[in-house]
Parts: structure tokens; sequence; C-alpha cells
């Protein structure tokens, strides 16, 4: 039960001392609307838009509700309020004072018959009576009754009974010096009190509201309906961007997107077509540049050639005669001859890779029995005593089998050069997969070398100036093994083992055209 909110006999509102609902209208069920989820730019889009609508509208349905229902009750109750206030001077000149509960009994009832049938308590002194007799009378509540007792002007109070509202009204019944006017004067003893359904009040809000939230899903249904079409004017040109993005990742440097309009898509797509264009731009440069580094190595290396056989001629013949030089001379001709083949193999390594550089590398493919190959890898180089070699018969493969010694050759060579013994070569063939692993027993390598040991002219120590490799037999190799569809792997370091390769390649690839 809500307190009394006061007011002159004007009819405007007083303090409220404790506020009570007016009806369930208020805090009534609201539609709820589930958002599909959504991912992705369209999704926020859609949902911030309806969600903004949804606010907007509940808060103007809020606002709505707040100012109808003040409006409706600020009527009503200025209505009741006159309506008691004349009937109680219209019929007080009738009243003697001091009267009885039967003067007052009939008080009470010819004020309620023009009040809508409200209840209606006249008391004086110890007497009250009541226009129905068994009706409730908490209604009117002892804030009221005290208010009464200290004023002149009508009292009112809005409370809550039964999940009903009803508004309460109290007054003095007044007499001047003369006995009988109401308007001005001493009380008489005789408080009057009334009390007004607002029911029907409570149903014109209620039904206010409820045609406000009917109207919630066709306002929010068109918002999300706005905001698709919003979201496809918007997103069409960022699809395109992003097909075009595609396009130029994979390589198709030309593209560009249409630049329309002014905003700020427009102006995404001009700094997209501007960063294209130099990245074509740069791209076409450095690969000009780098055709042009390509046909130099390959020229120089092929001119190299010539040159380097006479030379290699030369030093043979002044190694063989070593013995009849003097020593001096002898150790020249030796240097010149070591120094030639080292010139030499760098010669043709530089020929070999930028031939796989050109994409001008073709396999020569037949059935190798990968055990007899290893062998003759090994023999070939004088390793068949300082390698163990496991190698089960009956393992075959279609593969080239000059590309298979090269690989073989230098996986072995780089572990004889930098493990240390026992260098072991394994070959398995599984799941239409052959497997060759070569491993050695040495200190393994540093995280810094694995990640570079397939890199062109990369080599472990930095420091020297000179050693017998150069720099490009495991590039090669790692070449030759995805030539076959395969390729080298540097196992994860293990206690007890040096460096592990293992070169993967298919049992069966195609030849190269």
């Amino acid at each position: 039960m809500s307190s009394a909110e006061e007011s002159t006999e004007e009819g405007t509102e007083g303090t409220t001392a404790k506020s009570a609902p007016l009806s369930a209208a208020r805090t009534g069920r609201r539609a709820r609307i589930r958002l599909p989820r959504l991912d992705g730019l369209r999704g926020r889009l859609i949902i911030t838009v309806v969600v903004v609508a949804l606010i907007s509208s509940v808060t103007a349905t809020a606002l709505a509700y707040r100012e109808s229902r003040d409006a409706v009750l600020k009527r009503a109750q200025n209505a009741a309020v006159e309506d008691f206030r004349n009937r109680v001077d219209s019929l007080a000149a009738d009243l003697d004072v001091p009267t009885d509960p039967r003067s007052m009994a009939r008080f009470a009832t010819d004020v309620s018959s023009g009040l809508r049938g409200a209840l209606v308590v006249a008391q004086y002194r110890d007497y009250t009576a009541s226009s129905d007799p068994s009706a409730d009378r908490s209604r009117i509540t002892a804030e009221l009754r005290a208010t009464v007792r200290t004023r002149t002007q009508v009292s009112l109070q809005r409370v809550e009974h039964g999940g009903k509202p009803w508004l309460a009204l109290g007054a003095p019944v007044l007499l001047d010096s003369a006995g009988r006017d109401r308007s001005s004067g001493q009380p008489s003893g005789v408080e009057i009190f009334a009390v007004v359904s607002l029911a029907d009040e409570e149903r014109d809000t209620a039904e206010l509201v409820r045609s406000v939230q009917r109207g919630l899903l066709p306002v929010v249904l068109l918002a999300a309906v706005l905001a698709l079409l919003a979201a496809r004017t918007v997103l069409r040109p960022v699809r395109k961007l992003a097909r075009a993005t595609r396009r130029l990742a994979t390589g198709e440097l030309s593209i560009r997107v249409e630049e329309r309009g002014r905003d700020e898509l427009a102006e995404l797509a001009h700094t997209f077509n501007e960063t294209a264009g130099a990245l074509e731009d740069s791209v076409s440069e450095l690969r000009a540049q780098e055709a042009l580094a390509r046909r130099f190595v390959a020229d120089v290396s092929h001119e190299l050639r010539t040159p380097l056989a006479a030379m290699t001629i030369v030093s043979s013949v002044l190694e063989e005669d070593a013995d009849q030089l003097t020593p001096d001379t002898a150790h020249a001709a030796r240097t010149v001859s070591a120094e030639t083949a080292k010139l030499t193999r760098l010669v043709d390594d530089l020929i070999e890779i930028s031939r796989f550089d050109a994409r001008a590398v073709a396999l020569t493919v037949h059935s190798v029995d990968m055990a007899e190959a290893v062998r003759a890898t090994l023999a070939a180089r004088g390793w068949t005593d300082r390698v163990e070699a496991d190698l089960p018969p009956g393992i075959r493969a279609r593969l080239d089998r000059r590309r298979l010694d090269v690989i073989v050759a230098n996986l072995v060579g780089n572990a004889l050069r930098h493990g240390a013994p026992p260098v072991t070569v394994t070959v398995r063939a599984a799941d239409d997969r052959l497997t060759v692993t070569v491993a050695d027993h040495g200190p393994g390598m540093t995280p810094e070398v694995a990640r570079h040991v397939f890199d062109r002219f990369y080599k472990a120590d930095s420091a020297r100036s000179r050693s017998e490799g150069s720099g490009l037999g495991m590039a090669i190799a790692l070449e030759n093994a995805r030539l076959h569809g395969g390729t080298i792997e540097l196992e994860p370091p293990a206690p007890g083992v040096g460096a592990v390769f293992t070169l993967q390649m298919p049992l069966r690839t195609e030849s190269a055209s």
C-alpha cells in the first residue's frame, strides 16, 4: 500500500511519500526478439541497427507510457477532486452538527451517489458511517486521516489494494460564522472520505502501452531490412576489394578495383590501386633484375667452363709430373690442381642452380634399385669403408638416378665433413613413400645453423673465408628432392645423435617435362 500523494483543492499533485505502480502494464511483458548469430561485418551492422531501433522504440514506449499515465491520472484525479468537493459542498448545508450516526450514513450515501459509486466514509468523533458498510475501509490509510486533520483543503492519496489502483480523497466539513458555509470557517468535526476506482484509467494506459508494443516488431523488422540494404550497399565494394586482394596475393599484379564516389570506400579503393600499381612496378623491376642476375651467373659459368677445362688438363699434367719438379714447384702444381678442381665444382654447382632457377631442369626417370644406387654413390667417392649402410634388398623406385646420386652424395659428404663417425645411411619404403636417412654422431647443429642449412652459400663457420664446399650442395640436394615431389628435413636433435637428415620421396614419380 502506498502512502499519500497530497494536493491542494485545485487538484495539483503534492509530494509522494511512497510510490506504487499504477498497473502491471508499467512492468509488463515486452516482446523479446532473439537475433540470429551472425558473423562478419554484415552481421555486426545489422545487429547494431536493430539494437538501436529497439532501444529507441522501447525508450519511446517508456516515455509515452509515463506521459500518458501522468496525463490520464491527473485528469482523473482533478475530476474526482472537483466532483468530491462540489458534492460535499452541496450536501454539507443539510448536515446538522452535532450529528448522529443515521444522519452521517445518509450524508455518506448522498455523497457516494454522485461519485460513480465510490465508497464514502463519514466520521464524526467516535461515530463512523459508510455508504457501503460491508466494504473494506483499509483503503483509507492512517496517513490520509492524519493529513485531513491538519488541512482544510481536499487531500488525496493513490493506493493499490487487491491488485487494483484506487484514489482516496478526504476533507473536513467546514462551517462559517453563520453555520452553513463550506468554503470558509471552522471545522465542524465531520470528516468525509471517498475511495474512487482507477481501473478504467489503468485499462486505458495499458491499452496504449500494448498498442505501442505491437508496433515494436514492425519497427524492428523494418530496421533490419534497412540495415540489410545498407550493409549490402556498403559491403559490395568491400567484397570486390577482398576478391581483388586475393587475386593480387596469387600474383595477378595487374588487378585493379573500380573507384566510385568520394567516400571512405572510394578512398580505400584508390589506395588499393596505388598500392597494387607500386607493387607491380617493384615486382617487375625485381623480376627483371633477378632475370639479369640469373643470366649473368649462367653466362659467366658457361664462359668459365672452357678455360677451366683447359686449366684442369694442364693442372693434371703438372700434378702427374710433380715428383720430378723442385719441392716448391711441386707444391705450387698440386695447389693449382686442387684449386682448379674446387673452381670447377663451384662452376658446375652454379650452372646447376641457375638451371633450377630458370626451370630448365627435367627428370630422366627409370626404375632404380635403391640399395644398388646408394652403394654405387658411396663406392664412386671412396666412402664405402667410412659409412655404415642399412640397405634392404628389393626396394625399387622410379626416379632420376643421377639426381639421387647428387642428393645422397651431398647429404653423406656433409655428414663426413661436419659430423663425427659413425655415419649411417638407411633406406626404407613404407606407405608408398621412400625414405633415405643420413645420420652422424657429431655435436649436431645449433638452432641458428639449422634454420639456414639449406640456404645458398651458407656456411656454418662464417669466420672461415675458405672451405672445401661451395655452400650450394644442400640447396642443390633440396631442389633435386623437390623435383621428385619430395623434400629433405632436418630431424630434431636427439641425445647421442648428431645431425639427422631425412629424404622423403614417393616410390613412383612422373617425368617432368
